[in-house]
Formats: structure tokens, sequence, C-alpha cells
């Protein structure tokens, strides 16, 4: 396979008055085109603020970040933004889907951004992960699990060629989160997305292809 993302002595300080906090220190791996890679650590290990390092939502201390052989790292603000619209889906622990929009809204909002109106492309998604009736709900009136099935729904709209996923089954239930986890890895092969995907829960990342564990803001490959 080829390599899609490169990642060379990455690092993140958060400084207190009286300390210099390693949240991402010296991280370096590489991520094959369509491969699944589950990152496990505990809260505060620094998986979520590396996650936010390879989507270019914070700034790296120093460190490189290769995306398709472009400098992700060397980027303006607004290179970046350009960056996640066209190349990065996300799907979040707290869903992150807009109140006042229906769900099929919430899905086709990627694709508006992009300049693309294709209202089948959503529903068709919505049908995908076992929501086709329920298109015109709002957030409010579905369950966790159908919550987070609106978010997958939403990142893989653009087929993204990333795809990063923090804690995705985190406020579910073991039961919902293994279905909405067999949505995920169905999606993810229909779309052929390459995934890295933080978690603290070690079942979950035994479906992963490849297996990081992250501690202290040091990162070690164990699979």
């Amino acid at each position: 396979m080829s390599i899609l993302l490169q990642v060379k002595k990455l690092s993140r300080y958060h400084k207190t008055p009286t300390q210099q906090i390693h949240a991402v220190d010296g991280v370096s791996f590489d991520v094959e085109r369509g491969s699944f890679v589950a990152i496990v650590g505990a809260s505060g290990s620094g998986k979520s603020t590396l996650l936010s390092l390879l989507a270019g939502l914070d700034m790296s201390d120093s460190g490189e970040i290769w995306f398709e052989e472009q400098a992700i790292h060397s980027y303006t603000e607004e290179q970046k933004s350009q960056f996640r619209r066209r190349h990065v889906g996300f799907v979040f622990q707290s869903f992150q889907l807009f109140d006042t929009c229906t769900a099929l809204e919430n899905v086709h909002l990627p694709l508006e951004m992009k300049g693309e109106q294709n209202i089948e492309k959503a529903m068709k998604l919505l049908n995908d992960v076992g929501l086709g009736e329920r298109l015109h709900h709002y957030p409010q009136q579905l369950s966790g699990g159908e919550q987070q099935r609106v978010a997958l729904a939403r990142a893989f709209c653009t087929a993204p060629p990333l795809l990063l996923a923090d804690e995705p089954t985190g406020n579910l239930d073991s039961r919902t989160g293994e279905k909405v986890m067999d949505i995920f890895f169905s999606l993810r092969e229909q779309y052929q997305s390459t995934v890295i995907m933080v978690t603290h829960d070690r079942k979950m990342a035994e479906r992963a292809d490849v297996i990081y564990c992250m501690e202290a803001g040091k990162l070690e490959r164990t699979r």
C-alpha cells in the first residue's frame, strides 16, 4: 500500500506557571492508504490533541505532517480549512450535529460546503445507516445511537480520503456502540476511507488493522 499520511517528530506543549506539559511528545508514524488505525490511551494521554494536530485544528510546536506529500504543517489557516473541507471527515464523541437542522440537512451540509447539491446522496447514506425513515427528524428527536449514525453518514458523505474519529462510541452504551462500529466498518469498506480512531476502549481498537498505545504524549505501536 502507498503512504497517505506521514507524521515526523510531532510535538505539542502546554505551559503552566511551573512546568511544560508534553501533550504530544516527538511522535512519528506513517499511515497507509486504506488502513484503519486505532490509537488507544487513557484520558489525558494526548490522543485527542494528536488528532487535532492531524486535522490542522491545532498548531504543533515542532515536527511535520505530510498528507499525500503535501506539507500540512506549513499551511496557513485558510489552507488548513480547505484541506479539511476537501480531504477529511470527522466523527466526534459528542456527535456535533446542528440542533436546528434535520438529519438530512446535517448530512447534506458538507456537500453544500463543497458547492455540491446532491440531496439523493445524503438520503442514500441515511438509508445505509438505517435511518431512512428519520430523514426529517431533528437531533433532539433521535436517540444517542441514532445521532451518531447521522454523524457517520455526514462524515462519509463527501467520501473523504481520511476520516478522523474521536471516541466515536464514548457516549454510547456497549451494545449501541458495537452496532455503531459495525456501521462504521461497513461505510469505511464501501467508501475506502483511511481511518484514524482514538479511543480508550481496547475492545473497539481490536477491530483495527494497526494499533498504537499513547501514554504521556508518547506513541508506541502494539500491532
